[in-house]
């Protein structure tokens, strides 16, 4: 199979080029590295000239979906495509096991991974710390479990690219910048053409980097906007998005009480009743915080 990896970035150059090393020691490479920068100044250039794969710079507007969708069209010669988030570091045999899973089954439309450890919930890990977490992994060759699941999550999702190019089912760019939850609409729209799936051997660590991403005022407009929109779209139940808002709500005024350094629980909850009041009025829209 001909595999592409795709990274859509911003603000995280060091990271990245930390990212770039790890893909480097992959003990299958990929065919072709595809970034897309928010900026120019987001991708070390010196640090690619040593990578051992072809590596594409991709131009497009600014945000997750336009960026990663043109990571789509680019690729669109391959078979395959991974989206690693740029602060995720995939295990040595990410990609080996990858190939092997969608050769095997024909059906996979979507696979994600096992994230070992997801700094996303705290202050976020550093290079060092990803790096010891990884190699210490209690469990590096788990006897294979594929599971049926819900959606990939952003951070590590693989897709076949034939039913998206086929279909022209692409990153929804009506959720803008960080487009939160654009991971979950799209599997949903592709589940009609095979299976997501979940496979324990494809592991990794997930640094949540806190530089380069959206401000919690923004942030917590999203956590209400986005769910309803994938809602008015039928792409998920009203069920599953009630539980997301709710859990999200509930975390951000219990955080606001004494909230950590690393996250914005008061912004969020600002955004959460911004949210909520243009929910009442009838005018809630996820391009709203293009203009916060």
């Amino acid at each position: 199979m001909k595999i592409a990896v795709g990274v859509a970035t911003s603000g995280r150059k060091a990271i990245l080029a930390c990212m770039i090393d790890r893909l480097a020691a992959q003990t299958r490479k990929p065919d072709h590295l595809f970034l897309s920068p928010a900026t120019d100044d987001d991708i070390d250039m010196e640090r690619l000239r040593s990578a051992p794969f072809p590596v594409s710079i991709i131009s497009s507007p600014k945000g997750s979906c336009p960026q990663r969708n043109a990571i789509i069209h680019a690729a669109a010669g391959m078979d395959m495509l991974t989206f690693f988030d740029d602060d995720f570091f995939p295990a040595t045999n990410y990609l080996a096991e990858t190939e092997a899973l969608l050769e095997a089954d024909e059906n996979i439309v979507v696979a994600t991974g096992h994230v070992i450890y997801d700094g996303i919930g705290g202050p976020g890990l550093t290079v060092e710390e990803a790096d010891r977490i990884l190699k210490g992994d209690a469990d590096p060759d788990p006897a294979p479990v594929i599971e049926a699941t819900h959606n990939a999550y952003g951070c590590n999702m693989t897709f076949r690219l034939q039913p998206i190019l086929t279909h022209h089912v692409y990153f929804d760019e009506e959720l803008p910048l960080y487009a939160w939850q654009e991971d979950v609409d799209l599997c949903r729209r592709l589940r009609a053409y095979g299976t997501i799936v979940r496979f324990n051997r494809l592991r990794g660590v997930h640094l949540g980097a806190k530089v380069g991403r959206t401000s919690g005022l923004r942030f917590g407009y999203s956590q209400i906007a986005n769910p309803l929109y994938l809602v008015r779209k039928r792409t998920v139940s009203l069920k599953w998005a009630l539980r997301l808002m709710g859990g999200n709500v509930a975390s951000n005024i219990v955080g606001s009480i004494k909230p950590p350094p690393y996250i914005d629980r008061r912004g969020r909850l600002r955004g959460n009743l911004v949210a909520l009041r243009h929910l009442l009025s009838g005018s809630l829209d996820p391009k709203y915080i293009t203009n916060m």
